[in-house]
């Protein structure tokens, strides 16, 4: 495997502990690292996504987190 076969993504700027500000896409080589980070990773809207890279499969979804309302109280 290379260095790039798994790769996180959003159309929306992903914040997280491992993120640099800004940042859109992450490549790691390890699946269950790449969706580790994924998990944890936090966007306004949209989703973030874990691709493998060489088939292009979507191994991972975690849509965007919802602000709090009312009713979640």
């Amino acid at each position: 495997m290379t260095s790039a076969d798994y790769r996180i993504e959003s159309t929306q700027p992903i914040a997280g502990r491992f993120w640099p500000a800004g940042s859109r896409q992450l490549s790691v080589n390890d699946r269950a690292l790449a969706v580790s980070i994924a998990a944890k990773s936090v966007v306004r809207s949209g989703e973030v996504r874990v691709v493998h890279v060489p088939t292009g499969e979507i191994v991972f979804r975690k849509p965007a987190d919802r602000p709090m309302s009312g009713d979640d109280l």
